[in-house]
Formats: structure tokens, sequence, C-alpha cells
């Protein structure tokens, strides 16, 4: 039976938030110490039913904290994020603590190395908190993490923990990646804001084995988001060949929207109709503050740009299995038994593909982001919706019947923006039979500070539409 205490209400849901308490911290009435033992105290309380974490380190993490509060007494904090407690998706190695990708062939994998993005995060004094459980490899395979406002159904994606550990106020932030629909749909499912930068924004180190992967930033604020985000790419840079994330070392300013590109992509028609109604209302919202809206039959670069990705997760899915399919078939042949059956069906469907087919994928690819590329200028972003309705309910496979297609919600919305390289910002601005159904802004590469300032104004000035 589901547990809706945690029920979400846009209007009284109070997300955990960061960079408030900082001023607190430099005037001593309240320390990066104590605030790291509340977000403890929420674990506890949560954990037994959320399932985040997949591994912690509670005595690192309360070293860490001192260390940040003995600098703000000396005033001599190390960033704006010095003393923040994060979560670190249980993809990227961490010198702590295992790095098991949510599979048991990497069961006990230690490599005692640290991620660039955790390096740089720990170098600016953020607090490590725990890793956070994945989908299996990244992928689909759920974990056992639940969404935290309604434990029947799944928290998303492959950021599960990362999503469901923010929204069930256990940390500020926590670092997510996505190469498909990764960050956005697990945020919107879990009432998070979060950022897909453009690609190769922040470093992903040794993570850098597919064309299309991110890794972003969850966040119950704008300004806790973005801050997490630049520290590490003041440290550590962007992907190798490119020029990583760029903007101010605060959060960008409020920006009012002129014009937006409402964009339906292909999941328009797999909505439900009261997903579609609350995002209708808040177009409609939208449209009363005086931000002109442009859809597909408005202007013909639009209608362009929609074709191009109207069947993106089918595009942007095939090219990352031909790209995943000799690391999973060599872990396939040295584990058989400790891989999924769900990622050994996309090994064969990927197995089943050739390199013209894949050839054939990057043109795809290409074309779509010329159609987007030839929008600059019609409109300052796009929105469309961050996730195909509330988080559908997950009780696990049935024996003997095919495995569900999309066990932790479906990426229809995500996989054309990240076949775009674009930048992502989601937005939790409905409810929906009181679970959380995010928006998001989209840019153009690059344009992710442009985004931010964009999605910060929504938040700040538009009503929270409750379906």
């Amino acid at each position: 039976m589901s547990d809706r205490s945690h029920a979400y209400d846009p209007l009284t849901y109070r997300p955990l938030t960061f960079h408030d308490a900082v001023a607190r911290f430099r005037d001593g009435t309240d320390t990066p110490r104590a605030y790291l033992e509340r977000c403890l105290e929420t674990v506890e309380a949560r954990e037994p039913v959320v399932r985040a974490f997949a591994a912690r380190n509670d005595e690192a993490a309360r070293a860490a904290a001192d260390a940040s509060t003995a600098r703000y007494r000396a005033g001599q904090p190390l960033s704006s994020i010095d003393g923040m407690p994060i979560g670190i998706k249980d993809l990227l190695e961490t010198r702590d603590m295992p790095t098991q990708m949510g599979c048991e062939a990497y069961r006990g994998n230690f490599p005692r190395r640290d991620n660039a993005a955790v390096w740089a995060l720990r170098q600016a004094g953020a607090v490590v908190l725990g890793k956070l459980v994945t989908a299996e490899l990244g992928g689909n395979h759920p974990g056992p993490t639940t969404n935290p406002f309604d434990p029947s159904r799944t928290p998303g994606g492959s950021s599960s923990g990362s999503a469901a550990a923010v929204g069930a106020c256990m940390m500020p932030a926590a670092i997510g990646s996505q190469v498909g629909g990764s960050i956005i749909r697990p945020s919107g499912y879990c009432a998070n804001v979060a950022l897909k930068p453009s690609q190769g924004g922040i470093n992903r180190g040794e993570r850098q084995a597919t064309s299309m992967s991110t890794h972003g930033i969850h966040a119950g604020c704008i300004e806790d988001m973005w801050t997490a985000a630049i520290e590490i790419v003041k440290r550590a840079g962007g992907d190798r060949g490119f020029p990583g994330l760029r903007g101010p070392d605060t959060a960008p300013a409020a920006l009012r929207p002129t014009r937006l590109m409402v964009l339906e992509t292909e999941g328009w028609a797999k909505l439900d109709d009261a997903s579609r109604a609350a995002f209708t209302t808040l177009t409609e919202r939208l449209a009363s503050a005086g931000i002109t809206l442009l859809r597909r039959g408005d202007d013909p670069l639009i209608e362009s740009l929609e074709r191009a990705i109207a069947d993106a997760r089918a595009v942007a899915s095939s090219i990352t299995a031909w790209e995943n399919r000799w690391a999973i078939r060599n872990l396939v042949d040295e584990h058989p038994d400790g891989v999924s059956a769900r990622a050994k069906a996309g090994l064969a469907r990927s197995e089943a593909m050739t390199h013209r087919d894949y050839q054939a994928l990057l043109l795809r690819r290409a074309q779509a982001q010329a159609a987007h590329a030839a929008t600059a200028g019609i409109a300052d972003a796009a929105i469309t919706l961050a996730c195909p309705g509330p988080a559908t309910p997950w009780a696990g496979d049935v024996p003997g019947q095919p495995l569900a297609p999309w066990p932790t919600g479906d990426s229809v919305f995500n996989t054309g923006t990240s076949m775009l390289f674009a930048p992502c910002v989601s937005m939790p601005l409905m409810s929906v039979g009181g679970l959380p159904v995010g928006a998001q802004v989209v840019g153009l590469p690059g344009q992710d500070a442009h985004v931010t300032a964009l999605a910060r104004w929504t938040i700040e000035n538009v009503e929270p539409v409750i379906g």
C-alpha cells in the first residue's frame, strides 16, 4: 500500500537549500557540521523507505564538515559551496567508497580514486555525504530507490538516488548524469531543479565512453544548482575538447523571457489528460505574463525542429547502445550472471546493428542539431515537459512476462534535447494527483547561464499548477 504522507504540494513543499545558510556559517549562528547533522537526521528518518544510498561514509563526511567549520571560523572558506553536503551518483568513482554502478558484476568494485568532478567538489570544500543509487550501468534496469512522494512509484532513472535524495530533503544537491533522460526526468518526478548542461559542460573524468553523456546537478534551488556546477568547472573544466560551462560565480540573475518556443516532441501524444492540462495551464500563465509562445504551426523552422526530433528516443538510444556494446559484451562474458536480463536484451539489440546503421544515426543527430541551430533568434529558449506525467508505479518485473520497457519512466521528453547537446534546466512547477511533474527550459548549446536565468525567473514569478 502506498505511503502518501509525503504527497507533493508545490505551494507548501520546502526543499532543502544551502546558499542561504552560508551567512549563518560566517556569523557563527550555524556551522557546516550542524547543517550536516540535520541532513543525517533526515537520512535516518527517510532512507529506510526511499533507499537512495548505495554507500555512506558518515565518518569522512563529519570530518569534512568539521574542517569546513574551522575554515568559516577563520574567515577562510574555500568557495561558495564550502560545507555543502552533496551526494555522488554511483557511476562516478570515489576514493573513499566503492563504485558498484548498480550492477552485480561490479559488487565490491573499489578503485580508490576520485572522478574529476568529485575531486573538484572536495577541492571546493564540499562534504561528500555518500554514493547514490543508479539504475544498472546507467541504463534503465531499476535499483531499489523509491519515489520520495510515493514509494510505490519510480524516482526515475538512471540518477534515481540523486533525484530522490534531494526530493526527500536528505541533502541540498547531488551529482547525476544523463545520456538520454537520466537527470531531467528523475528531477521532474522528484520535484528537483536540475541542470543538464551543454554537451561537455562538466568534466566527466573516466565517464567518457558515450558521446551524449553529461554530468549534471540535482538541487533544491537554482542557486545551489548553479554554484555546485560552476565550482566544479572552475577547478576541473569541461570534457576534453570542450570549453566547459561558462557563466558567473553565483547563480545568474532572473531574466524574464520575451518569447518561448513550446516544443511538443514525440512525448506530447503520450501524455495523460491531467498532465497535458497542467502543462497547458502553465503555458497560459506564461502567456498571461506577457510572454509570446510560439508553436510548430507558427514558424516553419520550429516545425522542422519538431520533425527532426520526432523519433529522438530511438535515435539516441541506438547511438548509445552501439557505443556501449563492447564494454557490456566484455562484462557479460566475464560475469554472465552479474548483468540483468534487461541489459542483456539491450546488448542483443546493439549487436544486431552495423557500422552503417551507426553512421546513419550520427547523420540524423547532426541534422537535428542543425535544425535546432536554425531556430536561433526565433525565441529566447524552448519550454517543454521534463517528464511524461507523474512517476509511474513500479513493483518489479513479473516472472514469465516480458520485461517492462520503461521501468524507470519514459525518456520521451528528454532524448531529443540530449541528442541536440542542449542545456536544460528542470523546474518543479506542476503537481498532478499529488505527485510532481516538471517542466524544462531548453537552450542552444553554450546557453547554460541564459537558460538558468530564464528558469529562475519562471520559478520565481509563475504560480505552480496543481492538477
